[in-house]
């Protein structure tokens, strides 16, 4: 069965002061497709002994993604960059880095872009997406280092972590959680915490 997992090696150190200072040693997730009308997502990731939803990709988890695919790629990719909105959520205490969103910024997913896959300013000609959206999405928003060094172009761009839709409907390649579940993760998870999906 397809699986997701968020892991940080501890070295060193262990029990409570180990998990204060470097986060949550294991988070896991696997895809578990429910009925549209239960609003459950189509996965579950685990943290400690709390269990979410979330959404994955509608057309399941790639190997060998391409652009515009809608699946989730396999792989073992770093949390890389943060963004909130500093409109609508206070800055928490974290172990992650996250920086304020601004209008007018976007990301490339055009795969004939010298930026292809790279954060951009607004106005932009080539494809992308809005990161300022109104439906709440990207209120708080991880960047993997999915297909980041080295880009390969046609294999997929804006693979984030993100807040979900109100239905846990799913995503178009990303992972996403209901915005308070995700909210009440951050502070729990180390600076080099790596999502894994296989």
């Amino acid at each position: 069965m397809p699986a997701i997992a968020v892991q940080r090696a501890a070295r060193g150190q262990s029990g409570a002061r180990a998990r204060r200072k470097r986060g949550l040693s294991r988070l896991t997730a696997v895809r578990a497709p429910c009925p549209a009308h239960t609003g459950a997502g189509n996965g579950r990731l685990r943290a400690g002994n709390t269990i979410l939803p979330c959404a994955l990709g509608r057309a399941g988890i790639a190997h060998n993604k391409r652009e515009g695919d809608e699946r989730t790629p396999a792989g073992a990719f770093r949390l890389v960059a943060g963004y909130f909105r500093a409109d609508r959520i206070a800055r928490q205490a974290l172990q992650l880095s996250l920086r304020p969103l601004r209008p007018g910024e976007g990301w490339c997913d055009d795969p004939a872009s010298p930026v292809y896959n790279r954060r951009v300013e607004l106005p932009f000609r080539g494809s992308h997406e809005e990161l300022w959206r109104g439906d709440g999405l990207y209120d708080l928003l991880l960047v993997l280092d999915y297909n980041l060094n080295p880009r390969r172009k046609h294999r997929g761009s804006a693979i984030f972590v993100h807040c979900a839709s109100a239905h846990l409907a799913p995503t178009s390649g990303c992972v996403a959680l209901r915005h308070d579940d995700l909210r009440r993760l951050l502070p729990r998870l180390s600076r080099a915490a790596v999502l894994t999906i296989k």
